[in-house]
């Protein structure tokens, strides 16, 4: 007996149902069958009603199999089928085809091939993948979109990390439930000295003297909500430094979070955080126009107060400007003050002309003061007063001085010529006026004070011998 005939036998041994019987076994057991003719033309297809998906296929009828088949499945279903004739004891065998038809349907289905008795004919037995493969496609939607949502996290996981180090304020990320430190930037560390990962999942109260951790929340938790008092003041346990706490409660995805700014404390000025947070007050409140400038003359803050007097709608339309741009004589006046503010630290009282963004004008009153900390420069302060309405601007000009040998002269003249030749003859007087004034306001600088005449240097060293202005002496 062959291992054909034993498996045969093996396989039909007991009792084995009618042929009706196995015809409806295999219509209730299988998505679609299929009945193949030794040649592998489709004898006879059955769709279940299950699977209204599959359509009617009622057209395979007659037709190669393989015309069924995109050209992957071809060759996989020849290699399959010549391996299952080959082998004569295998009764059956698994493959998963994908169909086309109608050009641009394709499904998958998984067959069971199996021998006809007593013929080359086959019978696949096939189940549809289809809603497999439509769980397997939202499987990998669903794991691209996790991975697309991580590397969102990621991104905003680096932006925090990079604006919280780029940050020069000292800033202290803690869990008020536990009062543990969560995140702390490198300015802070260094504040409290001590190094950046040494602090995260410690208590914050271990980093100060003599606070306990309850002690510490309760007073953060009060400062907050406090209308006059906004921070806690602490000593540094390892940096010995004073240290203002600035608390600051949010909610993140419905987890309370508290966030704690830190900034030094003069120890010689107890109150030095509450003067600076009056003198904030001051600065944004104050009618009279405040700008600060870095070294190289450009706005770094300003007031209300000064967007009012430059006609400016937004801060971003003053900040980075330079301020010679807002002054009539521009570089001039600049230059004279500056110059004036470094040597003597300050200037009290100077008087000029305002030019605004829109091109209005105003007399005013500019105080400087020179900034520092330490002995490095932080650049200048500026208070500048409206004084257009106010008599006393034309009081703090400078007053030139012409002779009464001039005036008279003039005097003299009137009556005796036309007013076209008195003109011409008053024209030295004017010129000495205002070279004069141009000199007192420049304090005697004559590169400046040509260049507010609109003179070449040239020119007004002429003039100055003409009147003999030249230190009094005419043949410099």
């Amino acid at each position: 007996m062959t291992d054909q005939t034993s498996a045969l036998e093996f396989s039909h041994s007991g009792v084995f149902p009618e042929t009706a019987s196995v015809e409806f076994l295999i219509e209730q057991a299988s998505d679609i069958a299929v009945h193949l003719s030794s040649a592998g033309v489709v004898e006879g297809i059955y769709v279940s009603p299950e699977s209204p998906s599959l359509g009617c296929l009622d057209h395979w009828v007659g037709r190669s199999f393989h015309s069924f088949l995109n050209e992957e499945s071809k060759e996989k279903f020849d290699i399959r089928l010549a391996q299952f004739r080959k082998n004569a004891s295998e009764t059956s065998v698994a493959v998963e085809l994908n169909h086309s038809d109608n050009a641009d349907w394709e499904f998958p289905i998984r067959y069971a091939m199996l021998r006809v008795r007593n013929s080359d004919a086959l019978m696949l037995i096939g189940r549809d993948l289809q809603p497999l493969a439509e769980v397997q496609q939202r499987l990998v939607h669903e794991q691209l979109a996790r991975e697309r949502d991580q590397q969102r996290i990621r991104r905003a996981e680096t932006f925090y990390r990079v604006v919280l180090e780029a940050s020069e304020t000292a800033l202290v990320l803690v869990d008020p439930e536990t009062g543990r430190v969560r995140d702390i930037n490198s300015v802070a560390s260094t504040m409290l000295g001590a190094k950046g990962d040494t602090l995260p999942g410690n208590t914050f109260n271990q980093a100060f003297q003599g606070l306990r951790r309850g002690e510490l929340m309760e007073a953060l938790q009060n400062a907050s909500s406090s209308d006059e008092t906004r921070s806690i003041q602490a000593v540094a346990r390892r940096s010995g430094l004073h240290v203002a706490i600035f608390p600051e409660f949010f909610r993140a995805a419905g987890e309370l979070c508290m966030l704690c700014r830190l900034a030094k404390v003069d120890e010689d000025d107890p109150g030095g955080t509450e003067i600076a947070m009056a003198l904030g007050s001051l600065f944004n409140t104050s009618t009279d126009a405040i700008v600060i400038l870095d070294a190289k003359s450009q706005i770094r803050e300003a007031n209300d107060a000064f967007l009012t007097l430059a006609d400016a709608a937004q801060f971003r339309d003053v900040i980075g400007s330079g301020f010679a741009g807002f002054l009539v004589r521009g570089e001039v006046d600049m230059q004279l003050m500056m110059e004036a503010a470094v040597r003597d630290g300050r200037v009290r009282s100077y008087t000029t002309q305002f030019k605004s963004t829109v091109g209005t004008r105003a007399s005013v009153d500019i105080s400087v003061a020179m900034l520092k900390t330490g002995n490095k420069e932080r650049g200048f302060g500026m208070i500048i007063r409206d004084v257009s309405q106010n008599a006393r601007a034309a009081e703090n000009l400078p007053q030139a001085v012409v002779s009464e040998d001039a005036l008279q002269n003039v005097m003299d003249l009137v009556g005796t010529a036309s007013l076209k030749e008195l003109v011409s003859a008053t024209s030295d007087v004017i010129e000495r006026i205002c070279i004069s004034t141009a000199l007192e306001m420049t304090k005697n600088n004559r590169v400046a004070a040509a260049e507010m005449l609109g003179l070449s240097r040239q020119s007004l060293y002429v003039k100055l011998r003409k009147f003999e202005m030249l230190n009094g002496n005419p043949d410099e």
